[in-house]
């Protein structure tokens, strides 16, 4: 099982040697026993970093919004960045890699391996619970939780309130790493692999399509899946039409006559244009880290969408984004072996 204390000694050793400049991690939020994500810069800092499972989100995407931060900057701190990385959030980091975003020497990967459980979905604590909220949620033995309550403490199966990533995943351990705390761990067994996508692939395509049509009736275009993805870091967003730089020289025509691949305006059609243009562009890039279908507002099964193409990925081309950082990305590779031999 892994200790906090050896989390928190490590970034304060970092932060005291001067190895980071500061190390993105988790402590204790405001909203009860939820952890909420922190950038510490001091050594003393470090007692307040906690790990348990409700530390949630994927923290890779705080090291594209430092990279952003620094490029505007007109003095950027260039010194390492550490980060305290769940399984798929070192997928994400691997991945960020591969596109060299950053270099490998810019990151150092404190590696938590979610061992035999993982992290909570609250939706589903808040369903067992009926509206009531833990105050704490820790790990109890490798398969189950421990919620203390208002008048006591509760044991809950993991796999009743386990995140429905964490159900299907494939590498709990991160491969990628500077150093790693707790026992290494791969598939847990509650699910198959892309579980929830063949289930999805049983109805038929007319019923797939009135399901997906009607998510994306649903959706309020408010961008937090886009917000929330490390993966999304583009500084101009192709279907993002309120983008587009308007200068004193900018003429009339240009204006009219920019490209717009979707408007805003939240009806069906556009949504639909909106989502499915955004998949593709992780197709090969997501590390299925949920976080997309985590904040949406209006519970979207977005992970359903990106898992879709993560599984034609894996079984066409034997690729696992994020899992091998010698290898090429999935667009930038060829095989022999690779199908659509019209294009040779």
């Amino acid at each position: 099982m892994v200790k906090v204390e050896d989390i928190q000694q490590c970034a304060a050793g970092l932060l005291e040697k001067g190895q980071v400049k500061s190390v993105l991690g988790f402590r204790r939020g405001t909203a009860g026993a939820m952890a909420e994500p922190c950038t510490i810069t001091e050594a003393a800092e470090a007692g307040t970093l906690v790990w348990d499972p409700t530390c949630l989100n994927n923290l890779a995407l705080y090291l594209v919004k430092d990279r952003k931060q620094q490029a505007a900057s007109k003095t950027p701190d260039i010194r390492p960045i550490g980060i305290v990385a769940k399984g798929c959030d070192s997928r994400a980091v691997a991945v960020l890699l591969q596109e060299n975003y950053f270099k490998r020497e810019e990151v150092f990967v404190i590696g938590v391996s979610c061992e035999g459980t993982g992290v909570i979905d609250p939706k589903k604590v808040a369903t067992l619970l009926k509206g009531r909220s833990p105050s704490r949620v820790e790990f109890d033995g490798a398969d189950g939780f421990k919620l203390t309550l208002r008048g006591g403490e509760m044991q809950v199966p993991a796999r009743e309130i386990l995140a429905d990533r964490c159900l299907e995943c494939r590498a709990a351990s991160p491969a990628l790493n500077d150093v790693v705390f707790g026992e290494p761990s791969g598939e847990r067994g509650y699910a198959t692999p892309f579980h929830a996508a063949k289930e999805a692939l049983g109805a038929s395509e007319t019923e797939r399509w009135a399901a997906w049509e009607h998510h994306f009736d649903r959706c309020l275009r408010c961008f937090a899946c886009r917000s929330v993805c490390p993966m999304c870091y583009c500084p101009e967003c192709v279907v993002d039409s309120t983008s587009f730089v308007i200068e004193p020289q900018t003429s009339a025509e240009e204006k009219a006559n920019r490209i717009k691949w979707c408007e805003r305006s939240p009806n069906t059609s556009e949504s639909a244009v909106y989502h499915l243009t955004r998949a593709i562009h992780l197709a090969g890039r997501c590390v299925d880290c949920g976080e997309c279908e985590r904040v949406c507002p209006v519970n979207i099964p977005l992970r359903l969408l990106n898992t879709m193409l993560e599984m034609e990925a894996f079984e066409m081309f034997h690729y696992q984004a994020g899992h091998d950082l010698s290898q090429a990305s999935l667009l930038s590779s060829f095989r022999d072996e690779d199908p659509n031999s019209f294009i040779r």
